[in-house]
């Protein structure tokens, strides 16, 4: 991008006009300045400049004396968006509380796709968030690393929090327990997964791609049906995890997703597993 380009858009995200963020960065370099001198440095008509001079004063962008000519002077851009950041978050605040007192949604029991990971991301953020008794977790190192603080937020909170890691994690309040064969899991598994079911209420599915910057597949649902049936199924893996982890055999091993390798799962991976012994 060249020094021209920077000046006319630099202040586009944040309300300011192409002609405004001229002058602006104008003034950064040839403080102070007359509106005729800008006039001349941005190659604008003096109406048009002044004008520009009028509204970023008004911004609190620019600040103007009272010579006569009168002369102007920029805001230090530390300043200035130290300033853009506090009215940024002052009115995003407020309308939030005014969205959110209108927002009533009712449960659909439908099954909805999410399109990119910072999407599921923040869904799973909201999801967590959202658990007021039980929350059960199935989650890759990546994905564990990212929510974990609203993990140990939600057991904070009084919410029943436990799942599967696949890495130890070390002293954690809430209930963890490391897959078995976690590493083989790791390899064969075609992505970084993320299971969240939280009061047997909703249920986030999502695959993230294995270099971790995008989404391969997404889903989430309000079903209470569904989210039921991830439960159960969790649960069921969990205490199997806490059996095994104690010495025990396992003589349905064969029928394990890895295990049984169906086509399903080698249609995931797009390679021929190898048998787990």
């Amino acid at each position: 991008m060249s020094d021209d380009d920077l000046q006319g858009r630099a202040l586009l995200p944040f309300g300011f006009t192409e002609l405004e963020s001229r002058v602006y960065c104008a003034l950064l370099s040839q403080s102070p300045a007359t509106g005729y001198k800008l006039a001349r440095a941005v190659g604008k008509a003096a109406a048009n400049t002044y004008q520009a001079l009028a509204v970023l004063v008004q911004k609190g962008a620019v600040i103007g004396d009272e010579s006569e000519p009168r002369s102007f002077r920029p805001v230090p851009p530390a300043e200035l968006f130290s300033r853009l950041r506090h009215s940024f978050d002052e009115q995003a605040q407020v309308a939030e509380q005014r969205l959110s007192a209108l927002f009533a949604p009712s449960p659909e029991d439908r099954l909805y796709q999410l399109k990119n990971l910072p999407q599921a991301l923040e869904r799973a953020r909201t999801l967590i968030a959202s658990a007021r008794e039980t929350l059960l977790f199935d989650l890759f190192p990546m994905p564990l690393a990212q929510l974990r603080p609203e993990l140990d937020a939600a057991h904070a909170r009084g919410v029943l929090v436990g799942g599967t890691t696949y890495e130890p994690l070390g002293d954690a309040g809430f209930t963890h327990l490391l897959s078995p064969g976690a590493g083989s899991v790791a390899e064969r598994w075609p992505g970084h997964q993320i299971t969240l079911i939280a009061d047997g209420r909703e249920v986030l599915l999502a695959l993230v791609a294995p270099n971790g910057l995008s989404l391969h597949h997404g889903f989430w649902s309000d079903s209470a049906y569904l989210a039921c049936l991830h439960h159960s199924g969790l649960a069921a893996e969990m205490r199997l995890s806490a059996t095994l982890a104690e010495g025990a055999t396992d003589p349905l091993r064969r029928f394990g997703l890895l295990s049984a390798a169906p086509d399903g799962l080698r249609g995931l991976v797009g390679r021929e597993p190898e048998s787990v012994a």
